[in-house]
């Protein structure tokens, strides 16, 4: 049996990978939800794979289901084709598309075949991981430890903030008794 292991690139940092060790008979659909899970992504989108050469051109589309647009050629379903079926060429390059709002691309390269399997995995499997994974929904990959790590470094506390300074940037060198005087100061600056 063909173990694939293809290396998943997010399209906007090559840095940035997983890769994902698959049985040449398994679907495109468990490709699917190994790519979301090593991502640490939600299944609650639309998906696509299209099958590429080596610009990156998209070919025939293999989908996770059928979708309300016009399509040339009908696609592929995931869950109906497996791996071993589309795999052309020694280097098979698919793109895959996650939640057409937020348009994640992700660009797949089959870098590896092995004629084994390793009994200690569980198929499909990430068997290497390289780079942050990108934050499917803004900033919510940041409320976690690291944040509080970025706490501790800085000191981001509004008590600690406010040592020295006051509002705006402006040195706190005014005492209790003291009160600015911004009346007199006219700004010249044309605003």
């Amino acid at each position: 049996m063909a173990i694939f292991r293809f290396r998943v690139y997010w399209e906007d940092d090559e840095s940035t990978y997983r890769d994902i060790c698959i049985r040449h008979t398994q679907s495109f659909f468990d490709f699917h939800l190994a790519i979301l899970k090593s991502f640490e992504f939600d299944n609650k989108h639309k998906a696509t794979f299209y099958r590429s050469n080596d610009n990156w051109q998209r070919g025939r589309e293999i989908s996770l289901e059928k979708y309300d647009k016009a399509y040339k050629v009908e696609p592929l379903l995931m869950a109906d084709v497996t791996l071993g079926s589309e795999v052309k060429d020694p280097n098979q390059k698919f793109i895959y598309e996650y939640d057409f709002n937020k348009n994640w691309h992700f660009m797949l390269e089959l870098i590896n075949v092995e004629k084994e399997e390793n009994a200690k995995l569980a198929y499909p499997a990430c068997v290497r991981t390289e780079g942050l994974a990108p934050s499917q929904y803004g900033t919510k990959g940041l409320v976690d430890s690291r944040l509080a790590e970025m706490e501790e470094k800085y000191d981001l506390r509004p008590e600690a903030m406010a040592d020295g300074f006051s509002e705006e940037g402006e040195e706190d060198s005014l005492t209790d008794g003291q009160e600015a005087d911004n009346s007199s100061e006219e700004s010249n600056d044309g605003f």
